[in-house]
């Protein structure tokens, strides 16, 4: 029997629309989508596929993926999931692992990737990145020319020193380290040239143009889009 294929299809950053063809074309050909999911049984990124493909023959394999950074529990975890994921490959079903925004940019799609590049075959669908659709959302120029673009973590080691590069900045996934990266911001004189975006393509998409207008929280889906 021949393998599957493991497809890593990114959904883009929320809005169905925003699934390309491509996206949509591999979902409706694999009989099963992998799909990752949280703690409150959420599946973020399968319901940006209901909204452009029509779902209901598909097996559903969830991908709980763990939420810490211990090295050895992340790589036990990430075997764990690609064992699903080589079972259903090993019977020659086409796997399907949805990606929101691009499955190559801070995607758990590449976890699993090196782990079955080696005996499965793999293809790559890319999409709208999250911090693209935030610019566009925005009215936010990412680059002009001859300037470089910095995509950073947010409130990982070494931010402080890194928001001192000449540039632009996408500070990604902001939310949890908010008052970090506010005070780190403020630090660079950078503070007053942000705009956060949350959210963006879902229905609760909010755009802060003065970060002084947030009042709680933000959530986990936040970028910080930052002029020099």
């Amino acid at each position: 029997m021949n393998k599957g294929v493991f497809w890593g299809v990114s959904v883009g950053p929320g809005d169905p629309e925003l699934l390309t063809l491509a996206a949509q074309k591999a979902i409706l050909r694999c009989p099963v989508l992998a799909v990752p999911r949280t703690k409150g049984e959420h599946m973020l990124a399968l319901s940006i596929a209901q909204g452009a493909a029509d779902l209901s023959d598909k097996e559903i394999l969830p991908l709980d993926f763990l939420m810490t950074t211990d090295p050895k529990a992340l790589t036990e975890n990430h075997r764990h999931l690609a064992g699903l994921v080589a079972q259903k490959l090993d019977q020659g079903l086409d796997v399907a692992m949805l990606n929101l925004g691009d499955a190559s940019i801070y995607a758990t799609f590449s976890y699993l990737m090196e782990l079955l590049a080696g005996d499965y075959a793999v293809k790559v669908i890319p999409g709208v990145p999250s911090f693209c659709a935030a610019a566009a959302a925005a009215r936010f120029p990412l680059t002009t020319m001859n300037q470089p673009l910095h995509i950073l973590p947010a409130g990982k080691e070494g931010m402080e020193e890194q928001l001192t590069q000449p540039g632009r900045f996408v500070l990604m996934k902001s939310g949890r380290q908010l008052p970090r990266v506010q005070e780190a911001l403020r630090q660079a004189g950078l503070y007053e040239k942000s705009v956060l975006v949350a959210d963006c393509g879902l229905p609760g998409q909010a755009i802060y143009e003065n970060l002084d207008d947030i009042r709680e929280n933000p959530g986990y889906f936040t970028t910080i889009l930052v002029k020099e």
